[in-house]
């Protein structure tokens, strides 16, 4: 039968939960979703205008489409996460499956070696993890070795060959390391009841290990044997010691999962703590890539069934920042107050670590990366319709209006671009009127530009509220270039952000790397700004009336300053004493010039 349209396809869907997949012309998987409606949602696509252009190119490459009913939103949520891993299709987000990770493996077999292992071999071993960390399984395998005497040779130490002794005792044996079952020097019973303890140990409870070494010691001790009963202290206090390190939340939250997601433009980050008895015994954060705009919402539940599985975490209880249906058998809690609210808190700061931590080595690695993300970020912060690559911004400095100045400075991808700083000297102003001054300076920068056929600025960023904004818009406005550039201003105080035309600001998040640029603008251009200011002060500073007389040089006002000592002395002293400092007819000359001052 004919490939019917795809209008005709998603028009006969079933309004039932399920998972819808599409294909494009080559029959290759470019989407997978999930959805409570599958008409309602898949309609949608095809229904109504998208703001973002890659949903808008995924809909035009959209040829067929089939769909899978399932009987709840749930069970659509676990067969869309085994179907992305299946087809990675090329509009959806992926989680890293990191298979590389190591495990700790309680072996099947008798008397079970405890190892390290990156394989896990479906033999009927235990195995306990993955862990992120490496240093984490080798730290713990060196607890339980120094707690408890397991064996590390990969003997068959079955019943047959332990009573035809093919295997004699080892080093192992003779310093303590070992209690060669190989010799039957101890029992299976006795050895099983370590590796009992070692579970418990891997899984985060402590407390059977520490009772037991408690009840040894004490018995050691009644029975006067003080060097085993010292043994048994240093191996209480080596566990205490690994136990303090975890993070301790409060004993009565056990077998939780906890998990948390903050994103940006382009990508999201979530963090996982496991939790038992009383300590987080696991810790892992995930980045996703962002294909769709996808929100929190919707990249949550994936990670968390992705990371579940991961870890095989079976956990009936899950504490979250907002609420996820996560079906019957799970419990979710969205906690308000107390520990469990403090532990989604530190989950959420873990996640945002992770996230600076992930720009920091991309600013090495990729700094491209990063300042596409940046100007996209700051592009959606100040709502600007392109993004501000170059940024110029404006600041006045004067003293109660005496040598007035101004400065420009430039910054491309969030730089400084120092080869493009100018200085301005206040010519059409006087007194001390700033609006005036940013009107003046604003039309120069801006008519030079434009008669000159540079490129201007995406954005223009004005030092001042909204008297120096209005005074910056009307020489755009006298350009013709209102509306080509963006123009804001921030002010002091509260780092308030005015836009042309509004009279109620905008205010930025203390955090945000958006504000953080503007202030650094700003505090460059008042930097910049003041050092042309503090050149001509100083110089105006050391101006003399005695500059403007004919035929005083330096020389002749610097032996008028050392003999008369001020202006006042020179202008008073009789013609005798000019002459003769000066001779006849210069002296003569320069006292007639001087009673002119």
């Amino acid at each position: 039968m004919e490939q019917p349209p795809i209008a005709i396809q998603f028009k006969t869907l079933p309004s039932d939960p399920g998972v819808y997949q599409y294909f494009d012309k080559n029959d290759t998987v470019i989407y997978v979703g999930k959805a409570k409606n599958l008409k309602r949602r898949v309609t949608s696509y095809f229904t109504k205008v998208h703001d973002n252009a890659k949903t808008r190119i995924l809909v035009k490459k959209i040829y067929r489409m089939e769909h899978i009913v399932v009987p709840t939103e749930v069970d659509a949520l676990l067969l869309e996460n085994n179907l992305i891993k299946k087809y990675r299709p090329r509009y959806n987000i992926l989680l890293k499956d990191d298979k590389t990770y190591p495990w700790i493996c309680i072996k099947k077999e008798p008397f079970p070696r405890v190892f390290s292992t990156r394989k896990v071999i479906r033999d009927g071993s235990e195995y306990f993890g993955p862990y992120p960390n490496v240093k984490t399984v080798y730290t713990l395998l060196e607890l339980i070795r120094g707690l408890y005497p397991i064996r590390t040779c990969n003997y068959d130490l079955s019943e047959e060959k332990i009573q035809k002794q093919s295997y004699k005792v080892c080093l192992e044996y003779h310093i303590g390391n070992c209690l060669a079952p190989c010799e039957s020097k101890v029992n299976e019973e006795e050895y099983n009841q370590n590796i009992a303890a070692i579970r418990d140990i891997i899984k985060g409870n402590f407390r059977r290990s520490l009772d037991q070494f408690k009840t040894q010691m004490g018995q050691y001790a009644s029975n006067m044997e003080f060097e085993r009963a010292q043994e048994i202290k240093e191996k209480l206090e080596s566990l205490e010691n690994y136990q303090a390190k975890s993070t301790v939340v409060n004993s009565k939250i056990t077998n939780v999962d906890v998990f948390s997601i903050i994103s940006d433009e382009s990508y999201g980050y979530v963090n996982f703590f496991q939790v038992a008895f009383g300590s987080i015994i696991r810790s892992h954060t995930v980045e996703i890539k962002k294909k769709l705009e996808e929100t929190d919402a919707e990249m949550l539940p994936l990670a968390i069934v992705d990371l579940r599985q991961r870890f095989n975490s079976q956990s009936k209880e899950i504490y979250l920042p907002f609420e996820v249906d996560l079906g019957p058998k799970i419990k979710v809690t969205v906690p308000i107050l107390g520990d469990k609210k403090k532990l989604v808190d530190l989950s959420q700061r873990n996640a945002k670590f992770f996230r600076l931590e992930r720009f920091k080595q991309i600013k090495i690695v990729d700094p491209e990366r990063h300042i596409k993300r940046l100007m996209q970020q700051m592009k959606t912060d100040l709502r600007l319709q392109n993004e501000p690559i170059h940024i110029e911004c404006f600041d006045n400095s004067n003293i109660q209006g005496t040598n007035p100045t101004a400065a420009c400075v430039v910054f491309r991808n969030g730089k400084p671009f120092k080869k493009d700083y100018r200085h301005f000297k206040i010519k059409t102003v006087e007194g001390p009127d700033d609006f005036a001054s940013m009107e003046e300076v604003v039309h120069r920068r801006y008519k030079r530009l434009s008669d000159e056929g540079q490129p201007l600025p995406q954005l223009i960023v004005i030092d001042g509220g909204k008297g120096q904004l209005s005074s910056a818009v009307k020489s755009l406005d006298r350009l013709g270039l209102r509306g080509q550039i963006a123009i804001i201003g921030i002010a002091k105080r509260l780092e308030e952000i005015y836009y042309p035309g509004d009279s109620i600001p905008m205010y930025l998040d203390k955090k945000s790397e958006t504000l953080k640029i503007i202030q650094q603008l700003r505090n460059e251009a008042h930097r910049f700004g003041l050092t042309l200011h503090r050149n001509i002060r100083s110089k105006n500073a050391l101006k003399s009336p005695l500059d403007g007389v004919e035929g005083i040089g330096p020389k002749t006002k610097e032996m008028l300053l050392k003999k008369f000592k001020s202006l006042k002395r020179i202008k008073g002293a009789p013609e005798k004493e000019i002459i003769q400092l000066l001779g006849e007819v210069k002296g003569v000359e320069i006292f007639q010039k001087l009673q002119k001052l």
